[in-house]
């Protein structure tokens, strides 16, 4: 059509060249800000920008080949079948099998060689890989899909991971010995592909040798939603048959406004594959762009279009005891070395506030309690009366913290990890200094609108629904529950699935009629994000800024007219345009020190 424009005209290419491969005849293409991923047979593809810029438009074709290639050659029950259980494990067994079904199509279709390596690339700059300062620092499932992508089809490992693979290379050769050669005469065949991908695990050691692959269902479900999830995705009709999109969320794309600047500036966001069944890596560096922003109009009305679907839900509901262990122990894992740094700093603050609740006397006074260190010179000099010491009063308020945390899917990987060691830690320094701690997320039950989704579209679409998504609202730790019992249920943020997107005005409401329940005379609230509310499902039926101008609403009720004092601590995300008390990191390894020393300073204002 003559009013089409170079984007629509690529996107119309773009969705006949996934059906052709694919050999799905609905298969759709959309563009997105966000984060790429597929949904069954729609294919959200990083948007490349209204002039096509030629490598952003290689990476969108990349991702779409990726995802197609994945309907025509995955067959996701199999894959289930021999998945391991360890989360490590299966980690690498999903990337291999990214890489086979990439490799053939290398292997099959010679155009789309240059397309993929710009996904790859793409998503090895966003991995930790490419910040590796020692082999510990190195995901191992990155650098062996990148080793084993080399063997398959001879491309060369992407410069973002060549320091780090060979960082690890000698310890993967001297372990799976012949095992890529024998998966290369097996990428037609994914059974058997499969079998010797068990086979170079073991090799590995990442799973026990005389142990046959645990069943998915027994292993660390770092693949599929809560049976909450699985069934809110059935009746929404966003998700496929359970192991899709929620695999594919690996970065955060950002959102926008529709303007050039955001799109176009797209290839250069850090974000990571979004392909369905990989497993999340270690983590990525959440990337957001500050939106510009125009004064909150008078007439702003916020509203949810039905709140039937939201959901408050307790860590242990959305999942069991035991999978609670293995995610707690997988997050243990991912952060021994931080977990001591944290610690030491951690100790800095409890002897900051146990000093303003130590004693303090008034001496030589005319009664009181005997001062004993007195005494001395009262024997060798009698002449002296004995001297008293009186204590003082201490104004150390009785005090509950609140850490609010964004559980949306730019948190993914290390930041996310991150913040649930960093509040476990702080949560129990706290409570040694006799001040409650509740820790608190949020993010919404389903992508692109779940259930109040359906219900707007089953009314007729009705023009200015407001809020437009299912939320939840997650209880890691009540204020009366002892860190020890509360625990193992930081580990739930590290399930896959669980990350959706952010509603933060709704929850920070959430969060401080929480805190204003509660006895306690200081009360104080923590947000903890890597970027302004997005939901998609909701920017996209109202104006482009009604999520942040409600945030903005309702951060100015809390600090002009609030007792709960409020601080934001933002990751790799300018907070101090919402904020009055904030700061921004953009090192997400600076998170835990950041914590302390706000709350330190919290806790000296009077």
């Amino acid at each position: 059509m003559a009013d089409e424009s170079p984007q629509d005209r690529f996107k119309t290419a773009l969705t006949a060249a996934a059906r052709a491969v694919s050999r799905e005849a609905e298969a759709e293409v959309n563009f997105t800000a966000d984060t790429p991923s597929a949904s069954g047979k729609l294919l959200r593809v990083p948007a490349p920008g209204r002039n096509l810029p030629p490598e952003a438009a290689r990476q969108a074709r990349g991702f779409a080949d990726s995802f197609s290639l994945r309907l025509r050659h995955h067959d996701a029950s199999l894959h289930r079948k021999g998945m391991p259980g360890e989360p490590l494990a299966r980690a690498v067994y999903e990337t291999i099998e990214r890489v086979r079904y990439e490799a053939l199509g290398e292997k099959n279709f010679t155009g789309m060689r240059e397309n993929l390596a710009s996904a790859i690339d793409l998503r090895t700059r966003a991995d930790p890989i490419s910040r590796a300062t020692g082999s510990e620092d190195v995901p191992l499932e990155t650098a062996l899909g990148l080793m084993l992508r080399e063997a398959l089809t001879g491309q060369p490992i992407p410069d973002a991971g060549k320091a780090g693979v060979e960082m690890v290379r000698e310890f993967v050769e001297s372990r799976t010995g012949d095992d890529f050669e024998r998966l290369a005469g097996m990428v037609d065949d994914q059974e058997a592909f499969q079998s010797l991908s068990v086979d170079m695990l073991r090799h590995l050691e990442l799973i026990a040798p005389e142990a046959p692959p645990e069943e998915p269902e027994d292993g660390l479900d770092l693949d599929e939603d809560s049976p909450d999830e699985q069934d809110t995705d059935q009746d929404t009709g966003e998700q496929d048959a359970g192991e899709t999109s929620e695999q594919e969320m690996r970065a955060e794309m950002g959102e926008s406004d529709g303007g050039d600047e955001d799109e176009d500036s797209l290839s250069e966001q850090d974000m990571n594959d979004g392909d369905p069944g990989e497993d999340g890596d270690e983590g990525m560096m959440p990337v957001r762009p500050n939106r510009q922003w125009t004064d909150v109009p008078d007439s702003f009305d916020y509203q949810p279009f039905t709140q039937a679907f939201d959901e408050v839900v307790e860590a242990s509901e959305l999942c069991d005891a035991e999978e609670l262990d293995r995610l707690r122990a997988y997050l243990d894992s991912q952060l021994t070395g931080l977990q001591g740094i944290v610690t030491r700093l951690a100790n800095r603050l409890q002897r900051r506030l146990m000093a303003q609740q130590n004693r303090s006397w008034d001496f030589d006074q005319e009664e009181g309690l005997l001062d004993a260190a007195r005494l001395a010179r009262v024997v060798i000099s009698p002449g002296h009366s004995l001297s008293y010491k009186v204590e003082q009063e201490q104004d150390f308020k009785d005090t509950v913290v609140t850490l609010l945390i964004d559980n949306s899917g730019s948190m993914r990987g290390r930041p996310i990890s991150i913040a649930a060691i960093s509040a476990d830690i702080m949560a129990r320094t706290l409570e040694r200094c006799g001040v409650k701690v509740e820790i608190l997320g949020f993010t919404t039950r389903a992508w692109k609108g779940g259930q109040s989704r359906e219900k707007w579209l089953s009314d007729g679409k009705p023009q200015g629904p407001g809020r437009l998504n299912d939320l939840r609202h997650i209880i890691y730790k009540k204020a009366d529950e002892p860190m020890r019992r509360a625990r193992r249920s930081l580990g739930l943020m590290m399930r896959e699935g669980l990350l959706k997107e952010n509603i933060d005005g709704e929850a920070l409401l959430w969060a401080h009629t929480r805190l204003l329940a509660r006895p306690e005379d200081r009360r104080i609230l923590m947000v903890i994000s890597d970027g302004a509310p997005v939901d998609d499902s909701t920017l996209s039926v109202n104006s482009a800024g009604y999520l942040e101008m409600h945030l903005r609403k309702v951060i100015e009720w809390i600090e002009k007219q609030s007792p709960v004092q409020l601080v934001a601590i933002g990751i790799g995300h300018d907070v101090t345009r919402y904020y009055k008390r904030a700061v921004t990191i953009m090192d997400v390894e600076q998170l835990g020190g950041t914590i302390i020393e706000q709350l330190a300073d919290l806790f000296e204002v009077e």
